[in-house]
């Protein structure tokens, strides 16, 4: 049994993470402010023993015991992190070293879950941990991208400097149910537009790619790379199936049966048009890939979305 901490357990990710590790035996803290969290999403873990739930931010220093730590505390979609950029950066930076500061207190292992927009819009396709990245540190997504450039290298500086024991994964677009329907992420967006008979809406003109892994995929990962000793990463985490948003947008609409007629808007600002990962390092070192196929894990978001809208959520 472990004593773990989940910064942002009760987001999409991080509820899902929570989960697999409770099951697992462990004791699980989860931390998280409720910015983009929903405690809705914790709702049955609530009276299980091993489970602890503080409302509270990484931007403040905490002393907590616990021998492994997932910083996964951060809004993670444009429409979140832009509309408090500031806040943002504060949650990268502040909340890393806040977080690095208590691992090395209490000699846990710490993992980081960075993400691909460090890769920015990418010269090299597919990206490997080695591509340093295309990354405008004025835009504005700068907020969440370099936010997350800067945490890896408070992290490497803190196992270079401190010794404290790291790991730091690239999450590349993961989709799955407990996704917020109002993140403003393409697969959501695509669900629930389909879902309501809205008109499906595509930035650009659909043909830029991207690459979706189903969130249990994410979260087995996430376990492997922390109790694999020795290896700090980074290694992508994502699926190397690419897919243009537009035929993205098709299979959506036929697998809700929906009426929805698809519409173009212009592309946001620093929109990476290309997005697929390199996953030969994880599939090395972890012995990890995805499983679910995008259909089945298609089936079983809008599964879920379809539930929310029979409730009135």
């Amino acid at each position: 049994m472990h004593r773990i901490l989940v910064t942002g357990g009760a987001g999409f990710i991080g509820n899902h993470l929570c989960r697999r590790l409770l099951r697992e035996g462990n004791r699980v803290v989860c931390l998280d402010d409720l910015f983009t969290g929903s405690l809705e999403n914790l709702r049955d873990l609530r009276d299980d023993p091993n489970f602890t739930f503080i409302e509270g931010s990484v931007i403040e220093p905490w002393d907590l015991d616990v021998d492994q730590i997932y910083n996964l505390a951060c809004p993670a979609s444009p429409p979140h992190y832009q509309s408090d950029p500031v806040r943002t950066v504060k949650t990268s930076f502040l909340g890393a070293l806040n977080m690095l500061e208590l691992a090395r207190k209490r000699g846990a292992t710490i993992l980081q879950t960075s993400t691909s927009e460090v890769y920015g819009e990418p010269q090299v396709h597919p990206q490997p941990e080695t591509y340093r990245g295309n990354v405008s540190p004025i835009g504005i997504r700068a907020c969440y991208d370099e936010g997350k450039r800067v945490a890896e290298t408070l992290f490497f500086d803190y196992h270079r400097q401190y010794g404290v024991d790291i790991r730091v994964v690239r999450i590349f677009n993961t989709y799955g149910p407990s996704m917020n329907p109002l993140d403003g992420r393409v697969v959501s967006n695509f669900i629930m537009q389909a879902l309501r008979g809205e008109d499906i809406t595509i930035y650009g003109d659909g043909s830029q790619t991207r690459c979706f892994c189903y969130v249990r995929d994410t979260v087995e990962a996430l376990v492997r790379m922390m109790n694999t000793p020795g290896f700090t990463g980074p290694v992508n985490l994502g699926n190397p199936l690419e897919i243009t948003v537009g035929e993205l947008a098709e299979r959506v609409v036929c697998m809700t049966g929906s009426a929805s007629r698809v519409v173009f808007r212009d592309l946001p600002s620093d929109d990476p048009t290309r997005r697929r990962p390199d996953i030969s390092l994880a599939r090395e070192r972890l012995g990890w890939e995805p499983r679910v196929p995008l259909e089945e894990g298609l089936r079983e978001t809008i599964a879920y979305y379809r539930g929310l809208i029979a409730r009135g959520e």
